[in-house]
């Protein structure tokens, strides 16, 4: 056990720290995942504690099976057996099915995920009779989410104006009917954990007895349930040691508060303190350009990252004439960089704000013939076919489930309209029942009460459905979750149903056997574990390792992430950072420490692109540098142009020398227009952005210059001449 012997100075002081609570403020790249697991064993081997006095908390489930690989070989399966490791949702749901009986739901309850809380939403809304276009379900449940992340119930949601008490009404109807379904959403797992310690103190003594240690990872992306679930959890033994880095937290808007950390130095005044800034990632270079970004961000502890990899070549800068240009010069540079055989086409990543700028990028790489990997795309448990085979193994695991059996209780088609799905939530509702009830009983025919409430055409076609649904619910407290799934597919007749012979039909149905081979996996173990894990897993859990191809992505899931050559693309003032930062300090910070983030998953070749001209459907406008490309000294840049204009050439080989030419021809143009046929206050139809309404209109350069107020994405001046704008 020599593994204390390969650590730095800092990360040595981290691993073998004392009691007590401890904090270490862990730069990109610097070994935070090494420090952790390495305490762990070092609590083990050489404290004597053992494994099941321990909980370790990590943010994604790749994470979690990391560290616990890591750990088991370090000391070995026998000697780690009993670690309580894990995601924070997937330990508190251990946690609150364990204590159920203290919980208003049961221990079988099931984990609604983003869709089936949408439709909770959605029900409530038509419930309360309120529009969901001035209740849009997804801006009401973040509303929902950001309540329960601050640990607000139900009856004390702040209430300043009308609108914010139909949201209230809303978050207490969209509470019952997750319990009606006995199911919780993924917020839920945090908050009933954390006032079942609040409410329960012979429950949290209970837990915090046992976990002697207590290990975060990623403590600056927690949020205000996840960090009053630690301090209940450490709050006997008082040994809490987290790991973070506010200048790398970027997820605010999913509720992570970088506060968190200056919170913990706050609430343990005499707490260690330790800095983790050599770096095993980056060049000097990158970590230069990197500190130069953050150190202009407000509130924090600096520090300095340093490299022992060496200085490394400048930043190439590169400012396309537009973004057509700039999707190339990123696509030809990877040619060139995998052609030259100084970087594997998996160590070449291309990162962006917003989801939006990928289009011209994969159009690029289509173009190019180049194949690429796109992340935050369609996820595999995100796919239609996916959810509906995990829907009706939920639905065999818990009958009241009402989202699940609305999904797919006329799946494949079998004659169950909406006028019939509507009758049977009515009966079910009268009989206090749940539909699932209602139909398990209709299984017996025309000797179920229920029958005779539900017309000829209505009652066979339920009652046929009912009967599949009733020899599923037995399957699944006797059988395999395999057999179950292959008992499932053989009633539906799935396969016939998905694959029609097309190319779309084919790939559904790959889908659904990639489904099952994970249902295999499983073969020993409880369907409820494996919807949990279907549930909880992320879209970092489902990227493939073995694809040698360049990646696609944004800055937000490239946290991290680590790459050989690495292009920031879009790096313009509205894009990154983004418009809606503009007047919210906090969002401007964010979007600083974002860029940051970007910079250091570089190892050795940064690329900082951005356009002059952004183009699309009938307009052009000449953008303005990030702010953030300021400071960035000039001596680090290999052509940078402070001043715009022309793009600069590169000495650097490794680029394309037709770079400065790489622009779509421009448009042919229609005849001069020489009258206005637009005027203020004119209301006008966009065939992307629907309506808008004319704020000024002038003749320039023989065409009409209209500067237009759309609902959907803002003011944007358009040209008359190519915008294809109706007059309304």
């Amino acid at each position: 056990m020599d593994f204390l012997e390969k650590l730095n100075p800092a990360q040595k002081r981290s691993v073998t720290a004392g009691e007590g609570p401890t904090l270490v403020l862990a730069g990109p790249g610097s070994g935070k995942t090494r420090v952790l697991t390495q305490r762990i064993a070092y609590l083990i081997a050489y404290e004597g504690v053992r494994p099941y006095q321990m909980l370790a908390v990590t943010f994604t489930n790749k994470a979690a099976r990391e560290m616990g690989h890591r750990v088991e070989q370090l000391l070995g399966q026998d000697m780690t057996s009993g670690l309580f490791l894990g995601t924070f949702h997937s330990i508190c749901a251990r946690l609150l099915r364990r204590e159920a009986d203290k919980l208003p739901v049961s221990s079988d309850f099931v984990i609604f995920d983003a869709d089936d809380q949408q439709s909770i939403v959605k029900r409530t809304l038509k419930e309360l009779n309120l529009n969901d276009k001035l209740y849009r379900p997804i801006v009401v449940h973040a509303a929902i989410s950001h309540a329960k992340n601050e640990l607000i119930p139900p009856e004390a949601f702040p209430v300043v104006t009308y609108r914010d008490e139909a949201i209230k009404r809303i978050y207490k109807r969209y509470q019952e009917l997750l319990q009606d379904s006995n199911a919780v959403d993924f917020d839920d797992l945090l908050v009933m954990t954390a006032n079942l310690l609040a409410q329960f103190p012979d429950v949290r003594e209970k837990y915090a007895q046992r976990f002697r240690h207590v290990l975060v990872d990623e403590f600056q992306d927690t949020n205000q349930a996840q960090y009053t679930l630690v301090k209940y959890l450490s709050s006997i033994h008082n040994n809490i040691f987290v790991v973070g880095d506010p200048d790398q937290s970027i997820y605010a808007w999913r509720g992570a508060d970088y506060r968190n950390v200056e919170r913990f130095e706050k609430d343990y005044p005499g707490a260690q303190v330790i800095l983790l800034e050599q770096n095993y990632r980056s060049k000097q270079t990158i970590l230069d350009a990197a500190m130069a970004v953050i150190d202009k961000a407000h509130h924090r502890r600096k520090k300095k990252l340093f490299s022992h990899l060496g200085q490394g070549e400048k930043i190439n800068y590169y400012e396309a004439l537009d973004d057509y240009g700039e999707a190339s010069f990123v696509v030809d540079s990877i040619a060139n960089l995998i052609a030259s055989k100084r970087f594997d086409p998996g160590e070449c990543a291309v990162m962006y704000r917003t989801n939006a700028q990928s289009r011209l990028m994969e159009e690029a790489f289509l173009s190019a013939r180049l194949p690429y990997k796109l992340v935050g795309a369609q996820r595999f448990y995100g796919r239609r076919e996916v959810k509906d085979m995990i829907a009706f193994l939920r639905l065999a695991h818990n009958p009241a489930d009402e989202v699940s059996l609305d999904r797919v209780i006329n799946l494949p088609p079998r004659g169950i309209g909406d006028k019939t799905l509507l009758t049977l939530h009515t009966v079910a509702r009268s009989a206090g029942v749940s539909p699932g009830s209602i139909l398990l009983d209709l299984a017996r025919g025309s000797a179920s009460p229920y029958f005779a409430q539900f017309s000829g055409r209505a009652a066979l076609p339920l009652a046929d459905f009912g009967a599949s649904f009733s020899a599923w619910r037995g399957m699944a407290m006797a059988f395999t979750v395999p057999e179950l799934f292959d008992k499932i597919l053989q009633d539906l007749n799935y396969k016939d149903h998905l694959d029609d012979g097309t190319e779309e039909g084919k790939e559904r149905w790959e889908n659904v056997v990639e489904l099952r081979r994970l249902a295999q996996e499983y073969q020993t173990r409880t369907l409820s574990e494996f919807l949990e894990n279907a549930a909880l897993i992320s879209d970092q859990d489902t990227l493939s390792e073995n694809q040698n191809v360049p990646t696609l992505l944004t800055l937000h899931a490239a946290k991290g992430l680590e790459f050989g050559a690495v292009f920031l693309v879009g790096l313009d003032d509205g894009t990154l950072p983004h418009s809606r930062s503009f007047d919210e300090p906090e969002q401007m910070e964010e979007e600083r420490r974002l860029f940051y983030v970007g910079i250091t998953r570089a190892k050795e070749t940064l690329y900082l692109v951005r356009a002059l001209q952004r183009g699309g459907r009938g307009y052009a406008e000449s953008t303005i540098p990030s702010r953030f490309l300021e400071d960035i000294p000039t001596e680090l840049l290999n052509g940078k142009n402070r001043a715009g204009g022309k793009p600069p050439r590169s000495n650097n080989t490794s680029l394309n020398p037709r770079h400065d030419t790489w622009t779509l021809p421009a448009p042919s143009r229609p005849a001069p227009i020489r009258e206005s046929k637009f005027r203020a206050g004119m209301r006008v139809l966009h065939p992307l952005w629907d309506e808008g309404i004319v704020l000024d209109s002038r003749i320039q350069q023989d065409d009409e210059i209209l500067d237009v107020q759309f609902t959907s994405v803002g003011l944007k001046r358009l040209a008359a001449s190519l915008a294809n704008l109706k007059i309304l």
